[in-house]
């Protein structure tokens, strides 16, 4: 099966090079306020709660353009800080509605695998914080260290941590995989760690479940 950006073979997804802005509107979108100190009350967490989904919601969207390779006009309002609300997360939403089976599978697997090991917060803090701060290995260093303590005092805050981890490292690896078939000429397909169990609905914070298409 071939679309415009990818094709699958053996349920691998094979992508084709996208154009050069939207790569790089990929390593753009990783960056984010990711907290570089713990704060015990409960407003850090609700705003690592909400930095995650709009986190996973925009790589989703990235996702969607790179399975159609399609860089849209405007892109000023997917890389706002602001907490995803009203039109805006309608819209991201949308984006992301339209992604392949096939690519959004990846993703499922890598949060569903990410969830399924004990060292979770090990392989997602920092892999969020370098991103997020290529340019400041300090504050990637302690937002790293901040994102682990989350990981580790608030079980709720995994799922949503994981989605964010998953949905990114996604994207960044389909450019990976794209790069390496430009570079060498033979197919390389997008990784994706093998799938973890089924994830438990009941509970689930519904922006998780919409995304994925769990329900």
């Amino acid at each position: 099966m071939a679309t415009d950006g990818f094709a699958v073979r053996d349920r691998r997804v094979y992508p084709d090079l996208p154009p050069a802005p939207l790569a790089d509107l990929v390593s753009k979108a990783h960056e984010a306020a990711w907290p570089v100190w713990l704060d015990p009350g409960p407003r850090m967490l609700r705003d690592v709660l909400d930095l995650s989904r709009l986190q996973a919601a925009r790589a989703l969207a990235i996702l969607t353009w790179l399975a159609e390779a399609h860089t849209p006009d405007d892109v000023a309002w997917l890389l706002s800080p602001r907490r995803l609300t009203g039109p805006r997360q309608d819209r991201m939403y949308g984006e992301a509605a339209r992604l392949p089976d096939p690519v959004l599978n990846l993703v499922v697997a890598n949060w569903t695998w990410v969830q399924s090991t004990p060292h979770g917060g090990r392989v997602t803090a920092p892999y969020l914080a370098g991103t997020a701060y290529p340019d400041d290995g300090y504050a990637a260093a302690h937002a790293a260290i901040t994102l682990a303590q989350i990981h580790e005092r608030h079980p709720e805050a995994r799922p949503a941590l994981s989605v964010a981890w998953a949905a990114c490292r996604t994207a960044a690896d389909w450019c990976k995989a794209a790069e390496l078939r430009a570079a060498h000429g033979g197919d390389a397909p997008v990784f994706a760690y093998p799938r973890g169990p089924d994830p438990v609905t009941t509970g689930m914070r519904p922006w998780i479940a919409r995304l994925l298409k769990l329900v």
